[in-house]
């Protein structure tokens, strides 16, 4: 049965209601649908970190506005997004939901989100080198050693599944729309995660 959180934090959480927000996400950034994709933000965090109403929404807006400056190809504007996802890491910070340097969680944010892009371009980057772009990410934002986080990380690529480029910025993927695919690396590392934590999960990233 799966385990549900009745208080969410980064540390308990319900993965299922979760691992869904993410995958509205997933398939809102893919076709630019920029007001459903801030629904699905708003409820990732809600559920993933627990904090008030003004945070979750602020939140929700800097990292709408973050995949928006990412979004577009050939160019996009990195800086912006790394911006964006610093002032969404500071709210996190001030709420005391997790113990973060917001600028470089924000720098390995979107490095991840670099590092994916390459791959959905170029067979250059390997499936190993995207996990451990994205395990650095989760390993830092969680204070959780890296062995324990990558399980996660692996799933999380995995989860992705082979996309490739449709115009715009946009992606397209040779698997089914991701909204029915079931939760992935939300449900690896609840347990056990920091010494002194009783679990983790993953950051909000959407390439």
């Amino acid at each position: 049965m799966t385990e549900r959180a009745t208080n969410p934090s980064p540390w308990t959480f319900d993965p299922v209601t979760l691992g869904r927000r993410e995958c509205d996400a997933w398939a809102a950034y893919c076709r630019h649908e920029w007001p459903q994709f801030l629904t699905a933000a708003v409820g990732m965090i809600s559920t993933g970190f627990g904090m008030n109403r003004r945070r979750t929404i602020t939140g929700a807006w800097h990292v709408l506005r973050a995949n928006q400056a990412w979004a577009p190809y050939p160019v996009n504007d990195p800086a912006a997004a790394r911006e964006h996802m610093q002032r969404f890491y500071t709210l996190v910070a001030d709420s005391g939901s997790l113990e973060l340097a917001p600028a470089r969680a924000a720098r390995l944010e979107v490095e991840w989100w670099r590092v994916h892009r390459e791959h959905q371009h170029s067979e250059a980057i390997t499936g190993e080198e995207l996990t451990d772009t994205l395990n650095a990410l989760y390993s830092y934002v969680y204070d959780v050693p890296t062995d324990l986080t990558r399980p996660a990380s692996a799933l999380r690529v995995k989860a992705d599944g082979p996309v490739r480029p449709m115009g715009r910025g946009g992606l397209q993927s040779s698997r089914p729309p991701p909204r029915r695919r079931t939760p992935h690396a939300r449900c690896v590392v609840r347990r056990p995660a920091r010494r002194d934590r009783p679990s983790t999960g993953a950051g909000v990233t959407c390439p």
